[in-house]
């Protein structure tokens, strides 16, 4: 049979693009299915079949069979559906590459060039290939456009990056010890305590990123409010009405600005002294993957793995660079002009992309922050073929306007701040305003322009007093934590890596360890951490997690082993689980009662609005299966309310009750992330008026 050369990618997204770079004519690439998975075939010189894996094809899984007791710490990489039931699709996928490949003469491996993209090409390669890693060429790009595929193709690197595939399988294993054996060790114990199964985690990135949400809980918990008092004058100039905040911020004592207030009630005040400072605000460096979820979740409240899944499908679609970067920098080679121009064709962004390309260089503003693989996130000139989903125009305009803002100039500033003396008492009243327009211009809606400007004064100038208020405030404890300040924190820390700190924020979640945007801790999560704290201190150790990141790094280095980073972490492991297996029966008793704590809450909607005495709580019908909301006093005879509920979608108390019936308030949530809000009772007035004007509209 004829040899031909298969290409292996990550997603079939990227399969279809890539086909199409590589077909010479203008036709489609031609579409082929094999065992359900479809591939294309291109046609040149010689013949090339570009296959698609679904991200992770092989996983770290036990090493032993049939057993699900801890420790553990002999692993194996399996194929996914081994070990997930609903992993059926990647048999088939892996059965059908396998096919294909075996007439193959030349093996590329054009998976997204990182930690992930590299170890799912190497174990494709490894496995479902028979062992071509070593004779595989690599493809690496950073967009999905046609010119830089076509030539990532036609000059390949000449085999893997083998220390980034030595990287990535580190840090694989190294989570999966940490993961399956503390994970196995505290959902055994609660299963062991209840009889109930239920998963309670934790890794070594999640135990100290829920050991900073805990401190922070805790700090806010015990914080005492002491009280403080603060006095401004409204004073008039050019009548216009401004306010001065006295010298002081806080003044401690009662007695003392009860004094101040008293010396300053006069109707007028004198300029004794005028600042004016200018200084210049440089444009915003260009997005990594943590600044864009930093400012998608700022402006529209995306959870940083949402904005991480809708960036990927931007890439897929080949409108952004690659996402998963940690660069701040866009070298020349990415082509500025040409991706201005190509921005040119869409109205909203032409007059943007005109004033820039009519200067002698574009050069952008960076950070410092650098990714050798790839460069920051910034469109790649191309439209959208398609019309895009709310998110994704929201997110591609951010990206969009953030590149061309980063060419712009550094906009210049100038604060005045004036001292006006009442009565020995000095008074400061600041304003700011724009004396050149710069970056902002290209960044708006999304950076507005705060000018406070104050009218001409001079020094020893009469001012007129039109009153002077004392207020008394309380100190106020630092605020909880919220998807955006927690990815800083991680930032910070060093914790984690950009592709994995939203879905560590996004697990938290879902093992109900935190609950609201807030992430106002919960009694489970308060008991999780409670039991690593006591049996096991190390593990959730900002510092003892940032070192493993550093030998890690190390390891892609060449100047760390990955056999002695898993050693390491075996025989730190060992004393850690004799001590949790010593005191299963304790552990398994606290964490069983949070649970139960847990799910009575989870699933408690509110009061009773008829008997004021039952909760309301979600139940489940024994005869149709269906969910629906019962009053908790039914169980003691008292109160039959009930309401039906919605039967898809996740359901969550908004702690409201409706303001025409009294009764709870629900949002409802689909798997899209659509919402909407739901009042409980079903006769409720106003639903009957929204029906009613529904009636009259059809008429």
């Amino acid at each position: 049979m004829k040899k031909y050369t298969i290409v292996i990618t990550e997603k079939p997204d990227a399969a279809f693009r890539i086909a199409s770079a590589l077909t010479e004519s203008q036709e489609q690439p031609r579409k082929m299915i094999k065992n359900g998975m479809p591939y294309y075939v291109v046609g040149r010189e010689k013949e090339i079949l570009i296959v698609s894996a679904l991200g992770h094809l092989y996983t770290v899984t036990d090493g032993r069979t049939g057993k699900r007791d801890y420790p553990v710490f002999s692993f194996k990489w399996r194929p996914r559906y081994v070990s997930e039931k609903r992993a059926w699709r990647v048999q088939k996928w892996i059965e059908a590459i396998s096919e294909l490949a075996k007439d193959a003469d030349v093996y590329i491996d054009a998976c997204d060039y990182d930690i992930e993209g590299s170890i799912i090409g190497y174990n494709i390669l490894k496995y479902a290939c028979g062992g071509k890693e070593t004779v595989s060429k690599r493809m690496k790009y950073s967009t999905l456009t046609k010119e830089e595929l076509k030539k990532a193709y036609e000059k390949p690197l000449p085999h893997l990056d083998f220390s980034l595939v030595e990287a990535g399988l580190t840090r694989h294993e190294a989570d999966w010890l940490y993961g399956i054996n503390l994970s196995r060790a505290l959902t055994a114990a609660a299963k062991k305590s209840s009889g109930r199964y239920s998963v309670v985690s934790t890794g070594r990135v999640q135990g100290p990123t829920l050991r900073f949400i805990v401190a922070r809980e805790r700090t806010i918990r015990s914080f005492v409010p002491v009280p403080y008092w603060e006095i401004k004058a409204r004073i008039e100039v050019d009548g216009r009405n401004f306010e001065a905040w006295f010298e002081r911020e806080k003044i401690e004592k009662k007695s003392d600005a009860e004094t101040i207030l008293s010396e300053c009630m006069r109707n007028s005040g004198q300029v004794r002294k005028i600042e004016i400072k200018s200084f210049q605000e440089s444009p915003p460096v260009p997005f990594d993957l943590g600044l864009l979820q930093i400012e998608a979740y700022t402006l529209f409240r995306y959870t940083p793995k949402y904005t991480a899944k809708i960036a990927q499908c931007l890439y897929l679609d080949g409108l952004i660079s690659y996402p998963r970067t940690s660069s701040q920098r866009l070298p020349p080679a990415i082509d500025y002009e040409a991706i201005m121009k190509g921005l040119n064709e869409k109205t909203e962004y032409r007059r943007f992309t005109a004033e820039l390309l009519t200067k002698p260089r574009l050069k952008p503003y960076e950070g410092r922050k650098e990714d050798p693989a790839h460069p920051a996130i910034c469109p790649t000139g191309k439209l959208p073929a398609r019309t895009l989903e709310s998110p994704e125009r929201n997110v591609f305009d951010l990206i969009v306007r953030r590149f061309i803002a980063v060419f712009g100039e550094p906009e210049l500033k100038q604060i005045t701040t004036v001292s006006v003396d009442i009565n020995g008492h000095l008074f400061r009243l600041i304003g700011q305003r724009t004396t050149e327009v710069g970056w902002r211009h290209f960044y708006s809606p999304y950076a507005r322009r705060e000018e406070a400007p104050l009218p001409q004064m001079e020094e020893n100038q009469n001012i007129a007093v039109k009153k002077v208020v004392l207020s008394r405030k309380f100190t106020e404890p630092p605020a909880r934590y919220n998807p955006r300040s927690l990815l800083k924190k991680m930032e910070r820390e060093e914790i984690g890596t950009k592709a994995t700190r939203g879905d560590i924020i996004q697990v938290l979640h879902d093992r109900k360890y935190v609950k609201n945007d807030t992430m106002t801790m919960t009694d489970l999560g308060f008991e999780v951490l409670g039991i690593l704290e006591k049996h096991c201190p190390t593990i959730i150790s900002s510092e003892f997690t940032r070192s493993l990141e550093e030998k890690m790094s190390q390891v892609q280095e060449g100047q760390e082993k990955r056999e002695r980073i898993l050693g390491d972490i075996v025989e730190a492991l060992k004393p850690i689980m004799e001590r949790l297996k010593e005191r299963e029966e304790e552990i398994g008793g606290r964490l069983n009662e949070a649970l139960q704590k847990s799910r009575t809450e989870e699933n408690t909607i509110g009061h009773c609005p008829r008997c004021q005495t039952g909760k309301l709580v979600v139940l489940c019908s024994r005869k149709t299966g269906k969910r629906f909301v019962g009053c908790t006093s039914y169980f003691k005879g008292t109160c039959n309310t009930s309401a039906p509920l919605p039967q898809k979608g996740s359901i969550r108390s908004l702690g409201k009750v409706c303001r025409e019936c009294g009764w709870p308030k629900i949002q409802v949530t689909t798997k899209w992330k659509r919402s909407w809000v739901l009042c409980l009772n079903p006769e409720c007035p106003l639903k009957k008026e929204v029906k009613k004007d529904e009636v009259q509209d059809m008429r």
